[in-house]
């Protein structure tokens, strides 16, 4: 049996592969891939942690163990892994220049993981899009956009650029609409009718209160904001939009002016002639 264990099934130059050594392969992998799957399962039964606190762990410890069954695995193999870099440190490093983009996306993944400040189900805003976070794996982030299409992101986007997460502290987040009317207005009037149709709006949330701020005077209007909160947040412009509508019917209903910009155009008595000429 042990002759035959020591086989061998292959030899490349000093290398060789005997089928104990395959033997023990195979097995390794095994249990580093049930090991794996068992972590796995560990994790996402854990009523301590959150949805995204389990994703974030579950990924640091996969791959932390994918790195070391590797090294292993090379060890059982034969390969001398100090040998291996020293011979092999010109190569490592001229794909370090070639692929730092990509080294540069898996440190910012790794970040993303460990520090928390962006999680599976944000609400996020980036390069003024507005997505949901699918998936964070160590390269690139997958993203769901609000016209229902999967966009994939590098990390690197995602630490380097400005990022507004909707989500962060809390799931109910703030909107605004703008309303101008004319100078002839009743303020008093349109600023309760205003928070009359927020409230009753759908999907806008009763407590925080929906409220109005008189924000400027225009050149031709005044400017009126309405303000909201919504647990919708991923679905914000369609409420706005509904909202939009009924502003529109309440003040046309009440006789309130919402105008359009006008202007004045004074023209001399010789100009006119001369046109005509």
């Amino acid at each position: 049996m042990k002759e035959f264990l020591n086989n061998e099934l292959f030899k490349i130059g000093n290398f060789e592969l005997k089928l104990y050594t395959l033997i023990v392969f195979v097995v390794f992998i095994v249990v580093v891939s049930v090991i794996i799957s068992l972590l796995k399962r560990l994790i996402y039964r854990s009523n301590r942690l959150s949805s995204s606190e389990k994703f974030s762990m579950n990924k640091i410890l996969r791959y932390i163990i994918i790195l070391i069954a590797f090294i292993v695995g090379l060890r059982i193999l034969g390969f001398d892994i100090t040998v291996l870099l020293a011979g092999y440190a010109a190569v490592l490093v001229g794909l370090g220049f070639g692929l730092q983009n990509i080294f540069n996306d898996f440190i910012s993944g790794v970040i993303l993981l460990l520090d928390g400040s962006l999680k599976v189900d944000d609400l996020v805003e980036v390069n003024e899009r507005i997505y949901i976070v699918q998936e964070i794996n160590f390269r690139t982030t997958t993203v769901l956009g609000r016209d229902e299409n999967y966009v994939i992101l590098p990390n690197s986007e995602l630490t380097k650029n400005r990022v507004v997460n909707w989500t962060y502290s809390s799931k109910t987040s703030r909107f605004y609409v703008d309303v101008h009317v004319g100078y002839e207005a009743n303020t008093s009037e349109v600023m309760e009718t205003l928070k009359t149709v927020a409230k009753a709006t759908p999907r806008v949330l009763e407590n925080p209160e929906p409220f109005v701020r008189f924000e400027s005077y225009g050149e031709s209007s005044l400017g009126f904001a309405v303000y909201f909160y919504t647990t919708e947040i991923f679905r914000a412009e369609n409420i706005k939009s509904d909202m939009r509508v009924a502003i529109f019917n309440a003040l046309k209903a009440k006789g309130i002016n919402m105008p359009f910009p006008q202007r004045v155009v004074h023209m001399k008595k010789e100009s006119v002639i001369d046109v005509y000429k």
